[in-house]
């Protein structure tokens, strides 16, 4: 492909995905004075660059791979959450996003080389193939996992539904290793929780994928029977969920209110602005509700933390979420994969955007830390989206007297500790809103008002483990 034939493809290209319709009136010999003279300049530039670099480059590089990390790059330059999607990051974004797929139903890490079984998934054919918790897996079809990443060896397991598979496990208490034939089927990922915590329905939302508001209301009904009329209410656990679809955080806000709005979206132009409505219709049947929110709490779960303090219809508890506050489009691109572009802001009913502030709790509670974490985080600033490069910034602008940059890093501060402890009774903002839902909480407690976006939520957040994949 000739330069300018190069230069002019891009140039379609990125014309399409800005929405210009007159692209096939231009041409490459316009005048000096065109609009687009400057971007031709440009992208011819681009054109040298890429035949600088196939001709005298070390080696002979991959045009695929130099074309896609210039979209990459282009995208990225955007902001943190634009990016290029291959065919295959494609595909598993949206396996993620349905989630289900074909697969055995096992949640996997990886140890010392080899694949080790956090947990079977209940009624899955993994489950019902005989695969016990910290089982390792040492080959696929009798070809050793030693070498793969953990990834390649999720996709190797995951594959056509009705498709056999040959496990080879090693299981402590058997001298030998033995093979286990599993045959995949339709994998669920659950993208909610529940358990009855005596008088109060504890639903833990993990995900906010295809599944998430049919799976909130399922549980809810099951909470209703099994704690039945002694229930209190309702403490929904946003932490740590980094967010998902933005129809399901709409859904699962709906769940609690009966009116009003629930987000406004925002693009470039006034004309682009949405508003979401409630329907009618309260599950919690008016129950008092408390949602747990951290620094791990992002994107989605923000809508519905702030739709729900806005309305007034749950207390927040917990520490200042990440504060994400925009809105990733995929736009497929045939067998090319898809591009993640971020297209609008998103408020809050009372018009308020989060972006690089985070949602604020109505109750700060800080989380207790092990004391072999406490010294790694006193010295780790808060991880958030205002410590990102090239965020967004927040439309609500710096405060009147301020100059440049430095008043604006300032204004904007977002995310808070991100680290759940996995036994509930050393969970301390778990116990508070416990407390709280049955009246019990006392001025001796942790908790305390949060006031606007100050800096009460700590300032150290740590870095979750690699959380198991399913598969």
């Amino acid at each position: 492909m000739r330069k300018t034939e190069f230069a002019f493809w891009t140039f379609l290209m990125m014309a399409g995905l800005a929405g210009v319709t007159t692209v096939l009136n231009v041409t490459n010999g316009q005048s000096a004075n065109s609009p687009n003279a400057e971007l031709y300049r440009q992208l011819d530039l681009f054109g040298d660059v890429f035949e600088r670099v196939r001709s005298d480059y070390v080696e002979k590089p991959d045009d695929q791979m130099l074309i896609e990390t210039a979209i990459n790059g282009m995208l990225t330059a955007l902001d943190p959450h634009s990016s290029y999607l291959s065919p295959k990051n494609f595909k598993d974004m949206q396996v993620q996003t349905r989630g289900e797929f074909g697969g055995l139903g096992i949640e996997v890490t990886m140890e010392n080389g080899v694949i080790k079984v956090v947990s079977p998934i209940d009624d899955t054919p993994a489950f019902k193939a005989g695969i016990l918790a910290n089982d390792l897996i040492t080959h696929l079809d009798n070809e050793q996992i030693s070498g793969l990443t953990l990834e390649q060896a999720v996709e190797k397991m995951r594959g056509p539904v009705n498709t056999p598979i040959s496990l080879t496990i090693v299981r402590k208490g058997r001298e030998e290793p033995f093979d286990i034939k599993v045959t995949r089927d339709v994998i669920r990922i659950n993208p909610v929780k529940a358990r009855a915590e005596d008088d109060v329905a504890y639903i833990k939302v993990s995900t906010f994928n295809e599944q998430t508001h049919a799976a909130l209301v399922k549980s809810m009904d099951a909470m209703k029977k099994e704690i039945g009329p002694k229930l209190r209410g309702y403490l929904i656990d946003l932490r740590n969920n980094p967010g998902g679809l933005l129809d399901q955080a709409i859904a699962v806000s709906d769940d609690f209110l009966d009116r009003g709005a629930i987000v406004l979206t925002k693009g470039r132009n006034n004309e682009e602005t949405q508003r979401s409505q409630a329907r009618p219709g309260d599950t919690a049947e008016g129950k008092p509700i408390v949602v747990l929110i951290n620094g791990g709490s992002a994107s989605a779960s923000e809508i519905v933390a702030g739709a729900l303090q806005d309305h007034k219809r749950a207390t927040i508890i917990g520490t200042r979420s990440f504060g994400k506050g925009s809105v990733q489009t995929i736009i497929p691109l045939g067998a090319n994969g898809a591009i993640r572009l971020t297209t609008a802001r998103y408020y809050t009913p009372s018009n308020r955007s989060i972006q690089a502030k985070g949602i604020d709790p109505d109750i700060v509670v800080e989380q207790e830390l092990p004391d072999d974490l406490k010294s790694k985080l006193a010295t780790e600033k808060p991880r958030g989206e205002a410590s990102l490069r090239g965020h967004l910034r927040n439309p609500d602008g710096a405060e009147d007297g301020a100059e440049g940059e430095n008043k604006e890093e300032q204004k904007e501060e977002s995310g808070s500790l991100a680290y759940v402890p996995k036994e509930p009774e050393k969970d301390t903002q778990l116990q508070y809103a416990l407390r709280f839902l049955r009246g019990t909480a006392t001025e001796a407690t942790v908790a305390k008002p949060a006031a606007g976006n100050s800096s009460s939520a700590p300032a150290a957040s740590s870095d979750k483990p690699a959380s198991p994949v399913p598969n």
